[in-house]
């Protein structure tokens, strides 16, 4: 499997693409914006798009999912306890941070461990609440990857200040979710930089 990394939207959201070298299908991590750049990357690289995965609903994470999905029609994948958040403008931060009320009303809800498969890999979904009621992490056991979304941070966790959003949650989920997975699992957030699993047991703060 291939993960390319897109910083894209107002607060620098990282979003990827995983791709299966073999079959060039592939699946997006989250939808902050959607430019130009990144339909012409997909069409030039060949790809087939078979999904987009939210790992939550905050503004920043589902603005470009509109433009995207009149260029690829694919199924958009959620946390089911997510659904509120991602249809109420105020609860997204869209109308309150942004000024740009936007909400996402055709999402496929998925339960926590539940697994998929997709583009040939296997992705177990890992319910993460804390930064927001219905955040949820992309587990990879195969590749030993985690897309963590705004959970977990290179020493540090996701913020929690803003509606649904709960810091004693977040710490238990991280503690008990995701500490929990082999340590040379590699970790890819929705901002900064990548870590892995056993340094952020050992050294982030917030744990």
């Amino acid at each position: 499997m291939k993960i390319e990394k897109f910083v894209l939207g107002p607060v620098g959201t990282n979003c990827y693409i995983v791709s299966n070298e073999e079959t060039k299908e592939c699946f997006v991590i989250d939808m902050a914006a959607c430019p130009p750049e990144l339909i012409s990357h997909i069409k030039n690289a060949g790809l087939t798009v078979k999904a987009v995965l939210l790992t939550h609903g905050h503004f920043d994470h589902i603005m470009g999912l509109d433009r995207f999905l009149r260029e690829f029609p694919v199924p958009v994948y959620a946390c089911e306890a997510e659904k509120e958040l991602l249809e109420n403008a105020q609860l997204n931060a869209s109308a309150s941070m942004l000024g740009q009320p936007y909400t996402f009303s055709d999402a496929q809800y998925l339960s926590s461990r539940q697994n998929l498969k997709i583009a040939g890999v296997v992705i177990q979904v890992i319910a993460t609440p804390g930064h927001t009621a219905g955040g949820c992490c992309y587990h990879m056991p195969e590749e030993n990857v985690l897309f963590s979304g705004d959970t977990l941070f290179h020493s540090s966790v996701g913020r929690t200040d803003l509606p649904t959003g709960s810091m004693g949650q977040l710490v238990n989920s991280v503690r008990e979710k995701l500490l929990v997975l082999p340590e040379e699992t590699k970790v890819y957030p929705g901002h900064m930089e990548e870590t892995i699993i056993g340094y952020e047991k050992n050294y982030n703060p917030f744990l």
